[in-house]
């Protein structure tokens, strides 16, 4: 298993992924590229002391862009899980 912070980056707090988690009791979680879904799992009932029903996970795909400059770049693609606690449990965001 890997360690809980290497697994876990940071909960992202969206409009979309605050009405999911207010009706279906989901979070999005940024989480490592190399991360698997028990690794992602077990590193959310550790870090948040809750109990995880369901992980599902996508890559997220890097954008184009630009900034004052005909020099085109690329942000950095990232891993998102959305992760679905059990009824009662829920992550405390501050």
């Amino acid at each position: 298993m890997k360690d809980t912070f290497t697994v876990i980056k940071t909960v992202r707090v969206t409009e979309k992924g605050t009405a999911a988690t207010e009706k279906l009791n989901q979070y999005q979680v940024v989480v490592a590229k190399d991360a698997n879904k028990l690794d992602i799992k077990y590193a959310v009932e550790k870090a948040f002391k809750v109990k995880v029903v369901r992980v599902n996970t996508m890559r997220v795909r890097g954008k184009a862009r630009r900034q004052n400059t005909r020099q085109a770049g690329v942000t950095s693609a990232w891993k998102k899980a959305l992760v679905v606690l059990k009824t009662g449990d829920k992550i405390e965001i501050a």
